[in-house]
């Protein structure tokens, strides 16, 4: 029976029978609605059809179809929906892979259930969320190969490849600040600049580059080169 309150509509698609029922039990005591479940991948992608909730946890390693195929097509067929990773393998080729795929997020499974019910909420209204530990790690691998990490086994990362020609020098700075992962309001203290005025630098950086998110953002910035290894220890997760 789904939770009382205002909350996302989310499904949970992951193989392991307990894993869902605790992820069930965590958000539904919080106010959110868990309006269905899946065991592979493709039951997940037949659920959004379905059901079409706001917000889908996504684990990565399941049966039949992986979570990242299953995300992708999930996006394809529902852009309105958020979608996030979850996995309890901290492997940078798949956060790559994820983001570039059109995940709004990507958490660890260890993560706390505060945390989990709070990501749910951010990613419902457009935010995007990265583990800061992940993030620093795939900046760094980057920056260390030159290019970025390989997709999964099985599967394919398509790089968010942008022209950065059409940004203005102040939207250069904006979408550099954006892949160190500071939120508008810090954005607004650094460059001394009121947040409705960086809300619409950063709509404009979308609207420019064909984003999706904020966490495609920062798949630019890695792949650019705007974001190094040292420039700044990203927060848990960028929002507003």
């Amino acid at each position: 029976m789904p939770g009382a309150g205002p909350g996302p509509r989310v499904v949970i698609a992951d193989d392991q029978e307990l894993v869902r029922t605790g992820f069930c039990l965590i958000l539904r005591a919080r106010g959110i609605d868990v309006v269905g479940e899946a065991g592979d991948g493709a039951e997940a992608v037949a659920a959004v059809s379905e059901l079409r909730p706001d917000v889908v946890l996504m684990d990565i390693r399941m049966p039949v179809m992986d979570g990242l195929e299953a995300a992708r097509r999930v996006l394809a067929r529902a852009p309105e929906c958020r979608v996030i990773m979850l996995t309890t393998f901290d492997l940078d080729h798949y956060v790559y892979a994820a983001l570039a795929a059109g995940a709004s997020g990507f958490l660890l499974k260890d993560v706390t259930p505060a945390h989990l019910a709070a990501a749910v909420r951010l990613v419902d209204t457009g935010d995007a969320l990265l583990a800061p530990s992940i993030t620093r790690r795939l900046v760094e691998r980057f920056a260390e190969s030159g290019r970025p990490p390989r997709a999964a086994p099985g599967g394919r990362a398509p790089a968010v490849h942008r022209d950065l020609a059409t940004l203005t020098p102040r939207e250069h700075e904006v979408l550099t600040l954006l892949g160190r992962g500071l939120s508008n309001a810090e954005l607004a203290r650094a460059l001394t600049l009121s947040e409705a005025t960086v809300k619409t630098h950063v709509a404009r950086i979308f609207a420019k580059l064909a984003l999706r998110d904020r966490a495609q953002a920062v798949v630019v910035a890695y792949e650019t080169g705007l974001v190094a290894p040292g420039d700044h220890d990203p927060p848990s997760w960028t929002g507003s």
